[in-house]
């Protein structure tokens, strides 16, 4: 790795952690455009492109550059594979994404772990298995806040739904991290249900200032949709 590559891929992490999410990609490019073969720097690389919904190009990246990275430790392989694995559910490979992860739980699971197939999970459809893995990522680490929203996820989801249950875990979830997204859009509905739409409002408004991530429920658009449409309804009122 030439000694300008490495100097272009530090800034680009400091732009990236600045959020200047352009300057970082122009960068990073550079970067790869000199042989940059650092692991830790093309892994946040590829994290940006996740974010950035940039799916094709960050499993690429993880392809052909990180796997092949000199160095790679085994934490930086881990999530070389949960990151694959996100871009195979985000382009729609659902069961391959499941597997990927299910064979790096085999190895023992971690917190990202839990998060990312917890959530993948609800979205197979198989509550049942949602509902044990997601029970089972809270007992690993009842504190963390990702796993506790997911628990309510499936909850709240699954047919048949149980808000009052879903609600617990929304609750826990919300005083550990105040501005996680996907907690404030739900518990953002039981406001709506209850009549409390100025509360709603302030939640939604609160979840659109957030970091949105490749496995958010509630995307930009989704909360923007159901935020204008609150307004407009209180201006008719």
């Amino acid at each position: 790795m030439g000694f300008m590559a490495n100097i272009k891929g530090r800034k680009a992490l400091r732009k990236q952690a600045a959020g200047d999410i352009e300057g970082a990609k122009s960068l990073y490019e550079a970067a790869l455009q000199e042989g940059i073969n650092n692991p830790r720097i093309l892994l946040a690389y590829a994290i940006l492109l996740l974010r950035n919904d940039e799916y094709e190009k960050a499993k690429d990246l993880l392809v052909t550059k990180v796997q092949k990275a000199p160095g790679l430790n085994a934490e930086q392989k881990r999530q070389m594979y949960i990151d694959y694995a996100v871009c195979c559910y985000k382009l729609g490979d659902i069961e391959r994404a499941v597997s990927l992860l299910d064979k790096q739980c085999d190895k023992g699971q971690n917190s990202l772990l839990y998060q990312t197939l917890g959530f993948i999970l609800i979205d197979t459809g198989d509550y049942d298995r949602a509902l044990t893995f997601n029970k089972q990522a809270v007992d690993y680490d009842e504190d963390d806040a990702i796993c506790l929203d997911n628990l309510g996820q499936v909850y709240y989801r699954m047919q048949g739904g149980d808000k009052r249950k879903a609600k617990e875990y929304f609750d826990a979830a919300i005083k550990i991290k105040p501005g996680q997204i996907d907690t404030l859009y739900f518990l953002s509905l039981y406001d709506i249900e209850d009549g409390k739409t100025e509360d709603a409002v302030e939640k939604l408004e609160t979840a659109l200032e957030g970091r949105f991530s490749p496995l958010n429920f509630a995307g930009k658009d989704k909360i923007t949709e159901l935020l204008n449409s609150l307004k407009a309804d209180a201006v008719q009122d």
